[in-house]
């Protein structure tokens, strides 16, 4: 059911006040703010019709009225006025140090953070687990130390248990194929070419060269926090949000285990723009009066994450949206010059 005009203006006067001072607002507020010339009953009439059509609720204590998830979706995609943030200002704010990735990325968390004050996240790209170099140490019997070195001279370390006994002479065989053949590809690259060539080498070479590439897989992939989180202290003085112990660890579950807030940033790296993930609508947010404001971010044309703030459902979104879309944009160029 399509809303008129004057249930739009008072739906967004309510919502906006709410925003500001997190009380029920009752009609009376709602004739002086909402510009409207209108009478106390007309404006009763039109948000019990809001109640009824779910944008709005009562709390038992209140004859105000607050919003329903419902009601701040409508009101983020069709009523919110975003407010002009000016991409130099920021810039000038807060630096993203160049040629530094990881510190780049911890810097627009912290971006995120201090500009919105709520939580600032950011998923680190996926790296590419590509190697330069590989070497074999014997350290005794079947215990082989795998030596990595990735294309900026980054070194990785993985204790390889095997089945057989290798000795020296085969291990700097096994090193020297990986090296001459494979060196500067992914090991996802370097595992579908091996698969189709290990028919020509020995068996027990072979089975060395596919356990080294999985280790090496995994070592390059632990090597990389998968979500950079700053400000989480800020959601303490966020009263929706630890008005109980319920939801406090609600919260800090979300925080600490991580599995849940990179589902939801890989789900938005897939959507272009700004998008908005109100709790208690969005099955990915596990709180009700949570809300977490997400955009993609690329690398050189490509998209390779996802950064947001993560507040409560009560957060000034005209503020927050613009604070995201131009942090996406820095991260990008940041990354992409870097």
């Amino acid at each position: 059911m399509q809303l008129d005009s004057r249930a739009q203006t008072l739906l967004k006067a309510l919502v906006e006040r709410y925003i500001a001072d997190g009380q029920p607002v009752g009609s009376r507020a709602l004739s002086k703010i909402s510009g409207l010339d209108l009478s106390p009953a007309t404006i009763r009439n039109i948000m019990a019709d809001l109640e009824e059509m779910g944008y709005v609720s009562s709390p038992h204590t209140s004859a105000g009225r607050i919003p329903t998830p419902r009601g701040y979706r409508l009101f983020v995609d069709t009523l919110l006025t975003v407010q002009h943030l000016d991409e130099q200002s920021v810039h000038s704010q807060i630096q993203l140090p160049p040629h530094q990735p990881q510190k780049v990325i911890a810097s627009a968390a912290q971006m995120l953070s201090s500009l919105s004050q709520f939580a600032g996240v950011v998923m680190t790209p996926r790296r590419e687990s590509v190697f330069q170099q590989i070497e074999f140490l014997r350290l005794s019997e079947r215990r082989i130390l795998l030596v990595i070195v990735d294309p900026r001279g980054n070194v990785q370390n993985r204790l390889l248990l095997t089945d057989v006994d290798y000795n020296p002479a085969e291990l700097v065989q096994s090193a020297n194929y990986l090296n001459q053949n494979f060196a500067g590809l992914s090991f996802d690259d370097v595992r579908a070419r091996l698969s189709g060539e290990l028919r020509e080498l020995r068996d027990d070479i072979g089975r060395l060269m596919q356990t080294a590439v999985e280790a090496g897989s995994a070592a390059m992939e632990e090597d990389t926090e998968k979500v950079v989180i700053a400000g989480e202290r800020n959601l303490l003085a966020a009263p929706d949000l630890t008005s109980n112990m319920s939801s406090l660890r609600q919260m800090f579950d979300l925080f600490e285990q991580k599995t849940g807030l990179m589902q939801l940033l890989d789900v938005s790296s897939k959507a272009s723009g700004v998008q908005i993930f109100i709790g208690g609508e969005s099955q990915l947010v596990p709180m009700d009066e949570m809300s977490v404001v997400t955009a993609p971010y690329e690398m050189n044309g490509r998209i390779v994450g996802t950064l947001g703030v993560i507040g409560p459902t009560r957060m000034a979104y005209e503020r927050v949206i613009p604070i995201v879309d131009i942090t996406a944009k820095l991260l990008s160029n940041a990354l992409s010059h870097g």
